[in-house]
């Protein structure tokens, strides 16, 4: 399976946002760890690097959280017929804000590039339909996260959580 991404970064002059490169190396690597990736046709996720006017706004108007978040993810929802059809499976969409981004790596005392990492890679697990709601999920989740991200060289992002908590 290959990835493509289309790239949109509406905080330019942010600093420390990682290149279009290193979001796709990210975003292969997870995909890599998923199941049935065997035969799997390409995919392509949308990433849109966004301000927190945005990232609320999206926030608000799709899960009624009035407040700027770290990463949404919005899964491509076609019928079966039509993804037949396509050579390549568009995955989803990921509005990704930079200052809650950087401000969380800074409260939690992470390199930036890993958070950035991890958003991406969290990101990439919702829209291949993981989630968090109970505790079991959360563990699923996480581990995954934690084996892809040690294979791109960051720490456990969960251990760097609890030791700043």
């Amino acid at each position: 399976m290959n990835a493509t991404l289309d790239f949109e970064n509406n905080c330019p002059h942010f600093p420390c946002i990682p290149s279009e490169s290193e979001f796709l190396m990210w975003a292969k690597s997870a995909l890599a760890h998923l199941p049935n990736k065997q035969n799997a046709k390409d995919v392509s996720i949308g990433v849109r690097i966004v301000d927190e006017e945005e990232s609320a706004l999206l926030n608000n108007t799709y899960r009624h959280k009035d407040y700027a978040t770290n990463v949404l993810s919005f899964s491509c929802e076609l019928p079966e017929a039509v993804l037949a059809s396509l050579e390549e499976i568009p995955l989803g969409d990921l509005a990704i804000c930079a200052p809650v981004v950087a401000r969380e790596a800074l409260d939690q005392d992470k390199p930036s590039q890993a958070h950035w990492a991890h958003m991406l890679v969290h990101g990439v697990l919702h829209l291949h339909g993981f989630d968090h709601l109970d505790e079991t999920e959360a563990e699923e989740m996480e581990s995954i996260e934690r084996q892809i991200l040690t294979d791109l060289g960051f720490a456990d992002p969960y251990l760097v959580e609890r030791a700043s908590a």
